[in-house]
């Protein structure tokens, strides 16, 4: 009787764990990841449910491994590189940076000026004498003697702003002839500035009330044009190596957008006399990405010298404060309200320490690339001048001779070789979207899921916890209110005295089965 009473019983328990499934095998039924009901079926555990099991954890750890690899590539902020020529109706000329590579007109040099600056020039030594007269020619010579007599002579003001501007080379004395476009243009149409070279001219520069000029058709002759005598008699004679002593005659070149200050010693191209230089240019129109896809700057520079960011304007802001900081004064190309140095100062501190910063400049001057430029391309041609036929029709018209006109005259041709433009732009290769949908792919292609399946579980976790701490509550509700009905009760009655007391147990009418009555 007892064996049959302990068989139902199991087989009764059995029954009521099938018929009530946990929460978990609940869940397992009803979510949207797949293989999960087949892991915890409401049935007796099968080879099925291992196999099953295998199978979710392999798909979960494919999908582990293949988030990560994704998530990674994410994590290196990619980017490409996209090339495109983009045709317009008109475009903005370049503009045109034009530095004689002669620094000091010779002929130009007062007695004041070799006091002060004859050793800077490298023309006087430290006792203000001629260093090596026997290098000089005749009449170079007799200039020097005569103005490096200093007896009784008492020194005036000098100032190295004053005097790179008188002393510099002259445009209107240097230009033969200007034409843009065809039409005559003359040296009111180029606007000074001051390089490492000294006294520069640009043209089509962003001046205050004045619209840039514009090209609307490529090719030579729809560009500037001009003929420049570089003056080569004014050179100063070469008897030493010196910071501002030319071995080259000539000009430098530097073609840039309005927006960048010139650097001609550095990004300048020379133009030869005796030649014709042709000058095809393209422009190009860069972006790049800041950090950390890329390394572009973007925000102006603190010091305030220059509105818009360019390399050219963070190394001359660089420049700037290092001589400043190091010579208590400032070159006079260089931007600021600080006193320009003096010719010993030139000498003795910035030169050299000028010299000293482009050995180390990596480590002191960190300039990025801005995050928007515009570059110009340049294609370079020449032609020998003059022609054996035109060379004496120059020598009537400027008055000089034919030697004169080949040692000192050259012609400077820049134009557009299209009328189109280049965009280089740099785009972010992997952004978010691309990563959740990779990742999204993984999911459903190995285990079935979406962010809907990962909100179920977070669903289920939170029903649960609130579940239990329902629980919790209740029980302690339940103890309190238990220990309170003891307290209150009369004390227990001994089993002696109430052994007499019977309990009557009706009689069941009607019996069922022998297993029924068992039960």
């Amino acid at each position: 009787m007892m064996d049959i009473k302990e068989s139902c019983g199991s087989q009764g328990s059995q029954e009521s764990s099938s018929l009530h499934p946990t929460s978990w095998q609940a869940f397992a039924h009803t979510s949207t990841l797949h293989g999960l009901r087949f892991i915890f079926p409401y049935g007796q555990p099968s080879a099925r449910r291992l196999l099953w099991a295998l199978a979710l954890l392999a798909c979960m750890g494919l999908l582990a491994l293949e988030s990560a690899e994704r998530l990674a590539y994410f994590l290196s902020y990619p980017h490409v590189t996209s090339l495109d020529a983009v045709v317009s109706s008109s475009l903005v000329f370049p503009a045109v940076t034009i530095c004689n590579l002669n620094t000091y007109r010779f002929s130009r040099l007062t007695r004041n000026d070799l006091y002060h600056a004859g050793e800077l020039l490298a023309l006087l030594d430290v006792h203000l004498t001629i260093p090596q007269p026997h290098l000089a020619e005749p009449d170079v010579l007799a200039f020097l003697e005569e103005k490096s007599n200093f007896t009784a002579y008492r020194p005036k003001a000098f100032s190295m702003k004053e005097f790179i501007e008188r002393v510099g080379h002259d445009l209107k004395d240097m230009m033969l002839y200007c034409r843009y476009q065809g039409q005559e243009c003359s040296h009111t149409d180029f606007k000074t500035v001051f390089t490492r070279y000294g006294k520069c001219y640009m043209f089509n520069a962003a001046e205050e009330g004045k619209t840039l000029r514009t090209t609307m058709k490529g090719g030579t002759g729809n560009g500037l044009e001009i003929m420049l005598d570089i003056q080569q008699d004014e050179y100063l004679p070469v008897w030493g190596d010196t910071e501002d002593t030319a071995f080259e005659a000539g000009v430098r070149v530097q073609i840039h957008s309005q927006a960048e200050p010139p650097f001609v010693h550095e990004l300048g191209f020379g133009v030869a006399p005796g030649f014709q230089t042709f000058v095809a240019t393209q422009e190009q129109r860069l972006t790049y990405l800041p950090p950390p896809w890329g390394e572009c700057e973007s925000k102006a520079l603190e010091s305030g010298f220059f509105q818009v960011y360019s390399v050219t304007a963070c190394r001359i802001d660089c420049e700037t404060r290092y001589i400043v900081e190091n010579c208590n004064c400032r070159m006079v190309h260089m931007p600021g309200d600080a006193a320009y140095c003096t010719p010993e100062q030139y000498k003795d501190c910035a030169e050299p320490a000028l010299a000293k910063l482009s050995a180390v400049e990596i480590s002191n001057c960190m300039c990025r690339t801005p995050c928007n430029m515009t570059r110009y391309n340049k294609e370079l041609s020449m032609v020998k001048i003059p022609s054996k036929t035109s060379a004496r029709y120059l020598q009537k018209k400027f008055n000089k001779s034919e030697k004169y006109i080949t040692d000192n005259i050259l012609v400077l041709d820049v134009f557009f070789e299209a009328l189109n433009y280049e965009t280089i732009e740099q785009k972010k290769a992997y952004e978010v979207a691309g990563l959740l949908g990779d990742i999204g792919g993984q999911m459903g292609l190995f285990i079935g899921a979406s962010i809907l399946t990962i909100l179920e579980l977070f669903d289920y976790a939170y029903e649960v916890v609130k579940d239990r701490l329902l629980d919790l509550l209740s029980r302690e509700d339940e103890d309190e209110s238990h220990g309170e009905d003891v307290s209150s009760c009369d004390p227990v009655a001994n089993h002696s005295e109430t052994i007499s007391h019977t309990v009557t147990v009706p009689l069941q009418t009607t019996l069922g089965t022998l297993e029924e009555i068992a039960c």
